[in-house]
C-alpha cells in the first residue's frame, strides 16, 4: 500500500514529521494503541500433550479395549504386557519426532533488537520493539531493518532480501520511486523489510507496520493457520486399524452366534472370543512401526539428512513433485564471473589472459568494497565475485592497494548507476569506474583494443550494448569496467572502457544429474524462486528441468490467473518467478490438488509457509534461516539437492520395509485367526490359549518384524521405479495375496500339530480317528495342555521361518546375502531361545499353561515349521526369478 504513496502522502497518512519524528507522548500513545513491534507468541505444547498425540491412533485404541477386557477377566499380566507395548511406543515418537515446531520463536530471534529513531528531533537509540507507526528510522549498512518502512531517504541504499524473496544479489533502494499498482515484495524500491539486512549504504525510512502487521508477521501468521495432515503411512494405518476394529467386533459376535447354536459354555466363549479379537490385532504393530522410523532416522543421517518428524521418512519415499528454491539448493549461492566481453568478443572467464586484461582485474578489485580475509567474505556479492575473479589470476586486494591507495571516490547511487574510485599510483593518478553498460558508456571517450588505447566510435558503443543485451539474455548480470589514467579528481568523464563483466549464481554441478535421476524415477522438479523470470529459466534450462519459456510463470502472471484455470495449468509449469511465500503456498496446493505428493525445499523466512504447506518441508541446514528450519519436517546438513535424491531412495526402501514388516504380522494373525477359527467350527477346544497370542504377537513376531524394517533394499531398483499413488494401501502388489496365503500356510500346519496330539492318543488306543473321540481325548487336561504346546510351538516358529523368506518373496532363499542383515539372524535365533523358554522351563510352563517337548518332538515341530520356506520356493520357482544357477550365500 505505502510504496504507492508519495513521502508526503505517508507523512499525512500516519501524522508523522520526516525531520522531527514522532515526540515522546505521541509514541508512548501509538505503542498502547499498535502493541510492541514482536510477533505474537505461539503457546508449545506441553510433554504431556506431546505424549497424549502419539496414542492419538486407531491401532492404539483397539489395544486399550483388549487391555480393559483383560483386567475384567482377570488376565492382569496380559494387560501389563500390552500397556507396555503404548507406553513404549508413545515414548520413541515423543524422543524422537519432537513435535514442538518453533518457527514463530524462531521469527521472534529475527527480529532486530535496537534501532536509531528521530524523535522530538533528535537521535536516539531505543528497543526495537518499542517502534511504532509514524517512527522515524536511521539505516546504516550492517544493520537490521527493525520494522516495515517507506523509504525517506536513499544514500547508495542496498538492502539483501534474500530470506524474505528468495532475490540473490542485495536490492538498490531509492526512495524516491513511487510503484504503479500491486507489486511484488522485492519490486518495491521505496520499500524496506522487517528482518532484512542493509548491505551497503545508508538511508531513513518511517514505520508503517510493526509485529504482525509487518511482512514477517504475516507469514508468521500463514505459518500458524497451516494444519498438518497425516503422512501417507498414517492414512493407510488408520484404514487398517478401522478394517481391524470391524474384524475384531465381527469376531467376537460370531462366535457368541456360535456358542449358542454349538449349546457351549458362554464364559468360556467369551474367553475364547477374546482369544480370537487379540489374534485379529497385530498388537507389536503400532511399536514395531515407530521403532523402524526411528531407526530410520540414524541411516538418514548418513546422507547428511535430519529427520525432524517420524512419519516424514516414509513419505519420501512417495514424493512425485520436489519444488526446489533456487538460491542456494539448485546453485551455489555465489555469485561467480562466467563471461566477459573484451576485444570486441565474449570469452569464458577461463580463456582471460591476465597480462593481457590486468587493467580490467585492477579495476574489479580496486573500484571494490568487498573484503576477503581468510574464508570470510565481507560485502556485496557481485562485489565479492569480482575479487574472486581477479583472485584467480593472482590478483588480491591486499597487495593492489598497497600500490594504489584509494584517495578519493564517488559512491554508487541509482541515478548515475556507476561508482568510481581515485587512486594514488607511482606513475600517478589512475581512476577505475563500474557500473551499468549505459552509464559508463556514456562517460567513455575512448576504449582498450588489444592493448592499444583507441577512440570509442558510435558503431563500437552499439557493439557492446549489444554484448550486454546478449549477456543479459543468458542470465548473467552484467557490469561494464572503465578507467582514467591521470585522473585529477573522482571526475567520471573521458573514461577508456575496458570491458564487460558477466555473472550470475551458478547450478550446483551436482544439481543436473540429481534432476535426471528424478525423472527417471516419476519424480518431476519444479523450480520456484524470488528471482527474476530470465535468470530462473536460465538455470532452470542449464539443469534440464525446463525446455521452453512457456514452461515459466511469473508472480505477477499467477496473481492473474483464477484458482480453475492456475489448478488446470500447474501440472505443466516447471518455473516459477518473482513469488511470494502467498504464491508459493498456492503453486503447493494446487500440485496437493491433483493427487501430487510434494516435497519443497527453502532456506529463507518466506519459505517457511509453504515448508509446512507441504508433504514434506526441506530446509537448508547451512544457510536456512531458523523460521525456515523449525516449519520443515527434515533438514539437509550439506545444502545439497542432490541430497534429496539419496533421501528418496532411503524412503522409498524404508516404505518397502516397513511393508514387508506389516505383511509379515499381518500374515501371521491371519494364521492365528483361521487356526482358532477352523477348530472352534467344527466343535473342537480353542487350540491356543490368549497368553500364547500374546506371546507370540508382542515377543515372537516383533524382532523378525523389526529385522525385516531395517533391511538392505537395491537403491538403483527402488529408483528405476515410479513413485507410489497415494491412494495405494498396503495390500497393493500382490500384498494381500501373499498376506492371506501364508496365513492359511501358517494355520494349516498349526492345525496339523494340534491335532497330532489326539490322533496319536487315538492311534495308540486302537479307535477309529473322528472329530467326537478327537474333542474327548483333548478334553483331558494333559492332552489339551500338549496339543496346545504343539499348536503354539509351530505357530511360533513357522513364522520365524516365515520372516527369512519375507525378505524378497521374488528371490530364492539359497541367493540372499544373509549376512547383508544380521538382525534377521539375530532375530531368529533369540525367537527359538524364547520359544524352548516357555516349554521347558518350569516357570514359564506353569505360566503359560504349556508342557515340556521331547528332542524328538522338537525336531519333528521345527520340521513343520519349516513349511513356509518350502511354500516361498515353489513360489519363486514358478513366479519370475529368472537367474541360471543359485548361490550359496550365508
Amino acid at each position: 500500500m505505502y510504496e504507492n504513496k508519495s513521502i508526503r502522502e505517508t507523512e499525512q497518512m500516519l501524522r508523522s514529521d520526516t525531520e522531527r519524528g514522532l515526540d515522546n507522548a505521541e509514541a508512548l500513545s501509538r505503542l498502547s494503541q499498535y502493541g510492541k513491534n514482536r510477533l505474537k507468541e505461539k503457546k508449545e505444547k506441553t510433554k504431556i500433550a506431546l505424549f497424549l498425540e502419539q496414542l492419538n491412533d486407531p491401532l492404539i485404541f483397539i489395544l486399550f479395549v483388549a487391555t480393559a477386557v483383560s483386567m475384567l477377566l482377570g488376565e492382569v499380566g496380559d494387560a501389563a504386557i500390552i500397556v507396555t507395548v503404548i507406553m513404549v511406543n508413545a515414548f520413541v515418537g515423543v524422543v524422537q519426532e519432537g513435535k514442538a515446531i518453533k518457527a514463530i520463536e524462531a521469527l521472534k530471534k529475527l527480529t532486530s533488537p535496537h534501532a536509531i529513531v528521530k524523535r522530538n528531533g533528535r537521535q536516539k537509540e531505543i528497543a526495537a520493539e518499542d517502534l511504532v507507526p509514524g517512527d522515524i528510522v536511521c539505516l546504516e549498512a550492517g544493520r537490521q531493518v527493525p520494522a516495515d518502512l517507506r523509504l525517506l531517504k536513499t544514500m547508495s541504499l542496498k538492502i539483501e532480501e534474500a530470506a524474505l524473496t528468495g532475490e540473490s544479489v542485495p536490492v538498490d533502494k531509492d526512495a524516491a520511486y513511487l510503484a504503479g499498482g500491486k507489486m511484488n515484495i522485492g519490486e518495491c524500491k521505496n520499500m524496506a523489510y522487517m528482518s532484512t539486512n542493509v548491505s551497503y549504504g545508508r538511508g531513513e525510512g518511517m514505520v508503517v507496520a510493526t509485529g504482525m502487521s509487518t511482512q514477517i508477521g504475516h507469514i508468521a501468521d500463514m505459518i500458524s493457520e497451516t494444519k498438518e495432515e497425516m503422512t501417507p503411512l498414517q492414512k493407510r494405518l488408520a484404514d487398517l486399524g478401522k478394517v481391524l476394529s470391524v474384524v475384531a467386533v465381527f469376531i467376537c459376535a460370531f462366535l457368541f452366534l456360535v456358542a449358542v447354536l454349538q449349546k457351549r459354555d458362554v464364559g468360556e466363549m467369551l474367553l475364547t472370543a477374546i482369544s480370537l479379537a487379540v489374534a485379529a490385532v497385530p498388537e507389536g504393530l503400532a511399536a514395531i512401526v515407530t521403532i523402524v522410523l526411528a531407526l530410520s532416522v540414524s541411516r538418514m543421517v548418513k546422507v547428511h539428512t535430519i529427520i525432524r518428524k517420524l512419519p516424514s521418512v516414509e513419505t519420501l519415499g512417495a514424493v512425485n513433485v520436489v519444488c526446489s528454491d533456487k538460491t542456494g539448493t539448485l546453485t551455489q549461492n555465489k555469485m561467480t564471473v562466467r563471461k566477459c566481453y573484451v576485444d570486441s568478443q565474449v570469452l569464458d572467464v577461463e580463456h582471460l589472459e591476465s597480462d593481457r586484461y590486468r587493467e580490467l582485474l585492477y579495476g574489479c578489485v580496486l573500484c571494490n568494497d568487498a573484503y576477503l580475509i581468510g574464508s570470510d567474505r565481507i560485502g556485496d556479492p557481485t562485489e565479492l565475485a569480482l575479487l574472486d575473479l581477479a583472485k584467480r589470476y593472482g590478483i588480491t586486494r591486499e597487495e593492489i592497494q598497497k600500490r594504489y591507495p584509494r584517495i578519493d571516490e564517488k559512491a554508487f547511487d541509482s541515478d548515475r548507476k556507476r561508482m568510481t574510485t581515485l587512486h594514488q599510483g607511482s606513475g600517478g593518478r589512475v581512476s577505475y569506474t563500474k557500473g551499468s553498460t549505459e552509464g559508463v558508456l556514456a562517460c567513455s571517450k575512448y576504449m582498450m583494443s588489444h592493448g592499444r588505447k583507441i577512440g570509442i566510435t558510435s558503431s563500437a558503443k552499439q557493439d557492446i550494448l549489444q554484448a550486454a543485451e546478449q549477456m543479459a539474455g543468458q542470465a548473467l548480470r552484467v557490469l561494464a569496467v572503465a578507467m582514467r589514467e591521470g585522473a585529477p579528481d573522482a571526475s567520471e568523464r573521458e573514461l577508456t572502457f575496458l570491458g564487460l563483466i558477466g555473472m550470475m549464481d551458478p547450478a550446483r554441478p551436482e544439481a543436473a544429474e540429481a534432476v535426471r535421476a528424478f525423472r527417471g524415477a516419476g519424480v518431476d522438479t519444479v523450480m520456484i524462486t524470488g528471482d527474476h523470470i530470465d535468470t530462473a529459466f536460465a538455470i532452470a534450462k542449464e539443469l534440464g528441468i525446463a525446455r521452453e519459456r512457456g514452461e515459466c510463470l511469473s508472480g505477477s502472471e499467477l496473481e492473474s490467473l483464477m484458482e480453475e484455470e492456475f489448478d488446470e495449468k500447474s501440472e505443466r509449469i516447471r518455473v516459477y518467478a518473482r513469488v511470494s511465500p502467498e504464491h508459493k503456498v498456492r503453486i503447493v496446493n494446487a500440485l496437493k490438488k491433483k493427487g501430487k505428493i510434494v516435497a519443497m525445499t527453502g532456506d529463507g523466512v518466506n519459505d517457511a509457509p509453504s515448508l509446512k504447506s507441504a508433504d514434506i518441508g526441506i530446509a537448508m541446514g547451512m544457510c536456512g534461516t531458523d523460521v525456515a528450519k523449525n516449519a520443515s519436517d527434515m533438514i539437509l546438513t550439506d545444502d545439497n539437492f542432490a541430497t534429496i535424491r539419496k533421501a528418496i531412495e532411503e524412503g522409498r526402501g524404508i516404505y518397502e520395509n516397513i511393508r514387508k514388516s506389516i505383511l509379515f504380522l499381518l500374515s501371521s494373525n491371519f494364521g492365528e485367526i483361521i487356526t482358532m477359527m477352523a477348530a472352534i467350527l467344527v466343535g473342537l477346544p480353542s487350540p491356543l490359549k490368549a497368553s500364547h497370542i500374546l506371546w507370540i504377537n508382542l515377543i515372537t513376531d516383533s524382532l523378525p518384524a523389526l529385522a525385516l524394517g531395517v533391511d538392505e533394499n537395491d537403491g538403483v531398483e527402488l529408483m528405476k521405479q515410479k513413485p507410489r499413488k497415494k491412494e495405494e494401501n498396503l495390500f497393493a502388489h500382490g500384498g494381500l495375496a501373499c498376506t492371506l496365503c501364508y496365513g492359511a500356510v501358517i494355520a494349516s500346519i498349526s492345525i496339523a500339530a494340534f491335532l497330532q496330539v489326539p490322533y496319536g492318543e487315538l492311534m495308540r488306543q486302537g479307535l477309529p480317528v473322528s472329530l467326537a473321540n478327537m474333542d474327548a481325548v483333548l478334553n483331558l487336561p494333559n492332552l489339551l495342555n500338549k496339543a496346545q504346546t504343539h499348536a503354539f510351538t509351530v505357530l511360533g516358529m513357522s513364522q520365524l521361518f516365515h520372516a527369512i523368506g519375507m525378505r524378497d518373496v521374488n528371490k530364492s532363499i539359497f541367493r540372499m546375502n544373509h549376512l547383508s542383515n544380521r538382525y534377521m539372524l539375530y532375530a531368529w535365533a533369540i525367537g527359538v531361545g524364547l520359544q524352548v523358554l516357555v516349554t521347558e522351563i518350569p516357570y514359564f510352563v506353569e505360566l503359560f499353561g504349556t508342557t515340556r517337548l521331547s528332542i524328538v518332538e522338537w525336531v519333528c515341530l521345527a520340521a513343520l515349521s519349516a513349511t513356509p520356506l518350502l511354500v516361498h520356493e515353489l513360489f519363486v520357482i514358478g513366479g519370475s526369478e529368472k537367474q541360471p544357477e543359485p548361490e550359496f550365500d550365508l
